[in-house]
């Protein structure tokens, strides 16, 4: 798997001349999925784009702080002539993994980045579309990543645990199901909606 790691001060993605996607500072990442990539690729990828430390930190020191730490926005674009080869002079695309499969690679690969860091911080393109994407890249300052051969299995991570002294997940997840539809009725009969 491949990207294009691009430090930003706003980026923006349009199709048929709306915008669909914008992020002010931050990270526009396009990335490429090949034909043999599996989810571990997508995981080391994840994971290395929200901690690559690319900004200044709050005394100036360069090179510190990651987009987590700054807080700021990723544009994700898929772009899957990453994955090509020269034949001569012409860009060749049988690495690429086919678009019937790399959509889902794509969604799942965004949804991972989703889950590391806070949903609406993450914005992608259109997968698939003709996209205009805008980029000023702050520096510049461009990172080409791609993940490494022999990559581990991805560990399951655990939903976070958000009541302290929990023991017991799935009680409480019984009693909250059974106290929401326990009041389901009289929101209903008031009117709330």
């Amino acid at each position: 798997m491949k990207a294009i790691v691009q430090r930003v001060t706003k980026a923006s993605v349009s199709v048929d001349g709306k915008v669909v996607s914008s992020i002010g500072n931050g990270l526009c990442v396009l990335v490429g999925i090949g034909r043999k990539d599996a989810p571990k690729d997508a995981d080391w990828l994840a994971r290395k784009i929200l901690n690559l430390r690319l900004f200044d930190d709050d005394d100036g020191r360069r090179w510190n702080k990651s987009v987590l730490d700054k807080q700021y926005e990723v544009l994700c674009v898929s772009q899957f002539t990453l994955c090509m080869q020269l034949k001569g002079n012409k860009p060749d695309f049988h690495d690429a993994m086919a678009p019937d499969q790399s959509q889902q690679f794509y969604d799942d690969f965004v949804k991972l980045l989703r889950q590391n860091y806070e949903e609406d911080k993450i914005k992608d393109g259109v997968f698939g579309a003709h996209m205009i994407v805008s980029i000023d890249n702050d520096g510049p300052v461009t990172i080409p990543l791609e993940s490494p051969a022999g990559l581990p299995e991805p560990k399951v991570r655990k939903p976070p645990n958000n009541k302290k002294g929990s023991t017991n997940n799935k009680e409480q997840s019984n009693s909250t199901e059974n106290t929401s539809s326990e009041s389901q009725p009289s929101q209903g009969a008031s009117g709330d909606r």
